[in-house]
């Protein structure tokens, strides 16, 4: 079964986030007990080999740090990352590194093979155009399974309409392709969108990689990629591990020989991370009410881009009752500057503490300074 999630830490440590408040106008502020015990519970299941944190959500050197030590290893999608990764990782071994770019330029491909990491291919053109590149290296595959989805079309990352991944119509050529260039292929990769809540969607890209990994002899890994659904409000079940597990180790004694990776990125950090505000305004429009706060769109652009849900709180009067229908805006010259729509809040006040949970993944990574706004530091605790 599904279990409920437990009393939110941020309501739990309410006091020590007011007090960050008093010394910041905005700030992205993380648990790290948070993200250890959701470390815990992916790499607590028993089929899965190896759980690689995708960085791309969140790449704060102490999140990293917390999820080195907690067992995770790590996926790439640019040098930039790597090189971040090594600065504040500098033991960690090139083994536990994945790099996975995907229409990036020659250039990349060269540097990550003279690096000696694992290099993925999500792409014919790589093999067709630059096949020297690839002459006895031990490659990872990215296919499209064409099974997948996501809470936006911008997450959906299989299907003729996505840039991601080799058709599953393209695995002759492709074997043809490693073949002529004296690659060898070790593992096959998926990721399927993000925001998914079915357990069995997992097995039935597990279901979906065996047609490609049967190509290649040598193949001993299939990569099930992330995309785990989180939380959006205090109540909601979390993500049933437990049935995905379960789902996964019936495929793994049906095909002993592949080890099983995941790939979690907004799953580990979401719910760990809030970003704190304060009221600047309020207006009424009509019958629309306004409370205005002190950064938007530039900090947290998910509502804007995605149409991303993010529950909004005014941790000042956490206990006061919701009398009013609101939209919480930004300070940012953009009509999309919406970081809630009609929300149930209390009467508010100018200065109150407002926070914006599950900002933990895709904040602080995708912020910018537009309008010359000042990007939010970020705290741990």
């Amino acid at each position: 079964m599904q279990r409920k999630q437990e009393t939110i830490w941020w309501l739990r440590k309410r006091d020590e986030l007011l007090k960050v408040a008093g010394r910041h106008l905005n700030a992205y502020v993380y648990d790290l007990e948070s993200i250890e015990n959701a470390a815990r519970d992916i790499l607590s299941m028993r089929s899965v080999s190896r759980v690689l944190y995708a960085m791309k959500a969140n790449f704060n050197a102490d999140v990293l740090r917390t999820l080195a030590r907690s067992g995770a290893d790590f996926d790439c999608v640019s040098p930039g990352e790597v090189r971040h990764l090594r600065e504040v990782l500098p033991d960690n071994a090139k083994d536990r590194i994945l790099f996975t770019p995907n229409f990036a330029p020659r250039d990349e491909y060269e540097w990550g093979i003279k690096e000696g990491l694992r290099v993925t291919l999500d792409n014919l053109y790589p093999l067709k155009a630059w096949p020297e590149l690839f002459d006895g290296q031990r490659l990872f595959i990215r296919i499209d399974p064409n099974q997948g989805g996501g809470h936006h079309e911008h997450v959906v990352t299989v299907g003729k309409r996505s840039k991601f991944g080799v058709s599953l119509s393209e695995l002759d050529e492709l074997k043809y392709l490693v073949g002529a260039a004296g690659a060898t292929v070790i593992g096959i990769h998926a990721h399927s969108g993000s925001g998914i809540n079915e357990p069995d969607n997992w097995a039935a890209v597990a279901d979906a990689l065996i047609e490609a990994a049967d190509r290649f002899a040598d193949v001993t890994v299939l990569d099930l990629g992330g995309g785990f659904g989180v939380p959006e409000n205090r109540g909601d079940v979390r993500f049933d591990l437990s049935a995905l597990d379960e789902r996964l180790m019936a495929f793994k004694k049906q095909h002993p020989k592949y080890e099983l990776w995941l790939e979690p990125g907004r799953y580990l950090v979401a719910v760990a991370g809030v970003l704190l505000a304060h009221v600047t305004q309020l207006k009424g429009k009509s019958e629309m009410r306004y409370v205005g706060v002190s950064t938007g769109m530039n900090s947290l652009i998910r509502p804007a881009l995605y149409g991303a849900y993010h529950e909004i709180v005014n941790l000042t009067r956490i206990s006061d009752e919701a009398t009013e229908t609101v939209t919480v805006v930004g300070p940012i010259c953009e009509s999309g500057d919406k970081l809630g729509t009609d929300r149930p809040f209390p009467r508010s006040q100018e200065n109150d503490v407002i926070l914006i949970a599950n900002a933990g993944a895709y904040g602080r990574v995708m912020s910018s300074s537009y309008n010359l706004r000042d990007i939010p530091p970020e705290i741990t605790l």
